[in-house]
């Protein structure tokens, strides 16, 4: 399918230190802060269209993470306890990551989930009111909470299985999908990191051992239960994207590996219109898995870091784009930085400006190579 939006990127904006700061202020009134997310979020919209963006996010600076919409909407946590990942690519003297330093704690399952409020209306509302052009809404995908959020010891009381767990969410995913297309938003995108431990030999050991599963059928209900949370969003125009990373948490990540173990199954099964596939370095393998994609899906190519404040070369990203072409038609792809900016509240480790400046990279290696963004 010819992409409509040739300069793409995955949604989330370093937050300014005002908003960092009174997201840490416990006295702030709900009011005040409001006043403090719309007034950024306004000037981050206004920064958008200057880089040449054509589809706009809120840059998800109400959120501490990009999960955090789903488990502040719902109840059954106990919020005082994690389960702990291992992070790479810290710099020297850089802090240890721990989503515990987030204001908002996913927490662990103990009870079953029951929801409380819908995910994104405030965020959409907003949007809707004040966006200069076409709006991405991102959600994350159900398969990202049972393998954060169900711990043995402490789950099994609600949930027998994480499975169980899982069926439980894809409703209020669903629903929530149902609701951004009600209200003619253009382009919904699932952010799913979690299937990169199918192409990490370490997390395929850990869903073996530590979840009881076996990857491959634990991949298959994977991208079963993402397309029933899909189901039926088809309508009005709305385009449906997935992201997948290797994890992005303060210029860190967890797992490693191509496409290649999942390359397949996921491309032909999963149903959205464009896969959104980080590839800006060695970790994420070669572009060959792409010949698995449909002639009717777009791929987005994550070819500009959003860990490193270095910028990259025009001249590298046009070659790497034209080597992906050998895989996928040159009008079915498209470019952006290869994950937000701020999956978490705390943010990558570069700057605002370094920031918009990739953007503008993103925008102007489309113009390049397809003519527009």
């Amino acid at each position: 399918m010819p992409f409509p939006y040739r300069a793409d990127h995955v949604g989330s904006l370093l937050r300014p230190f005002e908003l960092l700061e009174a997201f840490a202020d416990p006295a702030i009134p709900f009011e005040r802060l409001n006043e403090i997310e719309d007034r950024h979020i306004l000037r981050a919209l206004e920064l958008q269209k200057q880089a040449g963006l054509k589809i706009f996010t809120d840059g998800e600076l109400r959120r501490r993470g990009f999960m955090s919409d789903f488990y502040e909407s719902v109840e059954g946590l106990d919020r005082t306890s994690e389960v702990q990942r291992l992070w790479k690519g810290a710099p020297a003297g850089a802090a240890p990551v721990s989503t515990l330093q987030s204001t908002a704690l996913p927490g662990i399952v103990v009870e079953k989930i029951r929801q409380t409020r819908r995910m994104t209306a405030h965020e959409a509302g907003f949007m809707c009111r004040h966006s200069p052009g076409d709006i991405k809404m991102t959600l994350p995908t159900a398969n990202q909470f049972p393998a954060i959020m169900y711990k043995r010891g402490m789950s099994e009381r609600a949930y027998p299985s994480y499975s169980e767990f899982l069926w439980d969410i894809v409703p209020i995913i669903k629903g929530e999908i149902e609701a951004l297309v009600d209200e003619g938003i253009r382009y919904i995108q699932l952010d799913a990191p979690r299937y990169s431990y199918y192409i990490d030999r370490k997390w395929r050991d850990y869903i073996r051992q530590e979840m009881g599963r076996d990857p491959e059928d634990a991949l298959i209900e994977a991208i079963s239960a993402d397309n029933a949370c899909l189901e039926g969003a088809r309508r009005g125009g709305a385009i449906l994207g997935i992201h997948l990373c290797r994890g992005n948490n303060r210029s860190q990540w967890y797992a490693e590996g191509g496409y290649d173990p999942i390359a397949e199954r996921l491309f032909t099964q999963l149903n959205v219109d464009v896969f959104l596939l980080e590839y800006e370095s060695e970790r994420a393998g070669t572009f060959e898995p792409l010949r698995f994609v449909p002639r009717n899906r777009a791929v987005v190519l994550g070819l500009v870091s959003s860990k490193v404040p270095t910028l990259e070369s025009q001249d590298d990203l046009a070659r790497r784009i034209d080597e992906a072409s050998r895989y996928v038609p040159l009008e079915n792809l498209a470019i952006s930085p290869q994950c937000g900016f701020a999956s978490t509240a705390q943010g990558n480790l570069l700057s605002e400006d370094e920031q918009w400046r990739k953007l503008e990279l993103v925008v102007e290696t489309a113009r390049r190579v397809w003519g527009s963004a």
